[in-house]
């Protein structure tokens, strides 16, 4: 096992050579794994798989990056479903988990990797966030390992259950049940990320890359792209910005720390980066992948979950939010995070 304490730097792509654990010690906005981004990272260990990227949309995180090298440990069906996501992060919440917590405190010594991979799988099934017994979490992760290793052959729904052992379930369905997608959904969401990444980090031509996927018409892999994602493979590579990492997403986040306690309008941040609320807007959602409005929805939160763990009461919270009334915050902080604010203070508290 490696261990690493570091301050990533500001949208640097750091590429997944191991399985690895990265769990945030400190810092606000958020992250980007495989071009999604991540606002509710906070108490929690996310694990990443080889060929996952981490990026951070902030100059000021510290984590602690735990690299694991025994290959053969993840073959495990039991600790597979850690790392092999499926529709997003793979986590242990930590509120939940007392015994994780316990070794990531530690772990700079510690030397018995097995330890937080056995105590995170237990955790894994607790959380149960498909709500299936462990036999169809066999089955999910099953389809989920073909689909890691033929998505480039554009397999059909019988060519994929042919391939599967259903164990006495009809996979298909049990997957539309369970996650809510299709077999074929999953299928296009793989082959669309790792198209992604071929595009933002490659310098192959787009027909090239389309082949390689599947796609034996160029046009058919544009307009696809195009649909999913709202630009061609061209202006998507562009505004990836992978090689240059330039700096209007920490401006905007600077901006938003700086004013959102008191400013919500967009056009206030329009202005101040003499751009239309249009063209802000677009520019956010193209290189951030998330709205403006949502950036300071979570500002507005991040700074409240402070002020609550510094033990400041609920009004002076509202006033400094500027919320009309502690009546009118308590229900936004419940809306955004499923907690009132005297559950979060209280739930933090026993831990």
């Amino acid at each position: 096992m490696i261990v690493e304490k570091l301050n990533p730097e500001l949208n640097k792509v750091y590429f997944i050579e191991n399985h690895t654990l990265i769990h945030i010690l400190s810092g606000s906005g958020s992250i980007q794994v495989d071009f999604k981004n991540y606002f509710d990272w906070q108490d929690k260990a996310i694990f990443l798989e080889k060929g996952q990227y981490i990026k951070f949309l902030s100059d000021n995180f510290t984590i602690r990056k735990i690299e694991f090298e025994n290959k053969e440990q993840f073959y495990n069906n039991e600790v597979r479903v850690l790392f092999k996501h499926i529709i997003s992060l793979g986590y242990i919440d930590l509120m939940e988990c007392e015994d994780c917590q316990k070794f990531l405190s530690k772990s700079i010594t510690t030397k018995n990797t097995a330890d937080i991979i056995d105590l995170s799988s237990k955790q894994w099934y607790w959380q149960n966030p498909f709500k299936a017994n462990k036999e169809e979490y066999q089955v999910i992760f099953d389809i989920k390992d073909i689909i890691d290793k033929e998505f480039q052959n554009r397999l059909t729904n019988v060519d994929l259950a042919k391939l599967i052992n259903e164990k006495g379930y009809n996979s298909q369905a049990l997957i539309k049940d369970k996650i809510g997608l299709s077999v074929k959904n999953l299928m296009n969401s793989k082959r669309l990320v790792e198209s992604q990444k071929e595009i933002a980090f490659t310098d192959k031509n787009i027909q090239e890359i389309a082949f390689e996927l599947g796609f034996k018409d160029v046009a058919y892999f544009n307009r696809v792209f195009k649909k999913s994602l709202g630009q061609n493979p061209i202006q998507f590579r562009e505004n990836f910005d992978y090689k240059n990492r330039d700096l209007f997403s920490q401006d905007i986040l600077a901006l938003l720390k700086e004013h959102h306690n008191k400013e919500r309008n967009l056009n206030f941040y329009a202005d101040k980066v003499n751009l239309s609320v249009k063209s802000l807007s677009k520019k956010v959602q193209s290189k951030m992948n998330t709205s403006l409005g949502q950036l300071i929805r979570l500002e507005i939160i991040n700074t409240a979950k402070l002020m609550l763990l510094n033990g400041e009461n609920i009004q002076s919270i509202a006033d400094y939010l500027h919320f009309e009334e502690a009546n009118h915050f308590s229900s936004f902080f419940k809306h955004y995070t499923g907690l009132t604010p005297t559950s979060f203070q209280k739930q933090k508290s026993n831990l």
